[in-house]
């Protein structure tokens, strides 16, 4: 059983609250704010302990670092912004993939992430420029 500490806490909080898988910086910059002189490698160490654990999973993203959400959410998946790098939960699912598979191929999981910009990006994009 791992001790629950003042800095695990605030981490667990701040994965929590958030509306999409973190980065290890967002989780460092949010949990600051929670606990004074956290520092990246308590982030890690803490993120890794929450994995073993089965706290939190690990959402890959192509071409980028790892990001963490808590476990035991409903299916869902994600929004990937290529402006800001920001991800976010998109509830529901297009179906069954199994049709799409190639014959003999046996379905485990899936997992989907849209790759665009998200409407805070389109704001500032579209904001006239003086």
């Amino acid at each position: 059983m791992e001790r629950q500490t003042r800095q695990r806490q605030a981490i667990r909080d701040v994965i929590a609250r958030s509306q999409g898988p973190m980065s290890p910086r967002e989780v460092l910059s949010r949990a600051s704010e929670q606990v004074a002189g956290l520092g990246m490698a308590t982030i890690y160490r803490t993120l890794k302990s929450m994995l073993e654990a089965g706290e939190v999973v690990q959402v890959e993203v192509p071409g980028g670092a790892p990001r963490y959400e808590l476990s035991g959410k409903q299916h869902h998946h994600h929004f990937h912004c290529r402006a800001c790098g920001c991800m976010y939960e998109i509830d529901g699912c297009p179906g069954d993939m199994v049709p799409m598979l190639p014959p003999g191929f046996v379905l485990e999981s899936h997992t989907l992430t849209l790759n665009g910009v998200c409407a805070a990006c389109v704001r500032v994009d579209r904001a006239p420029k003086r």
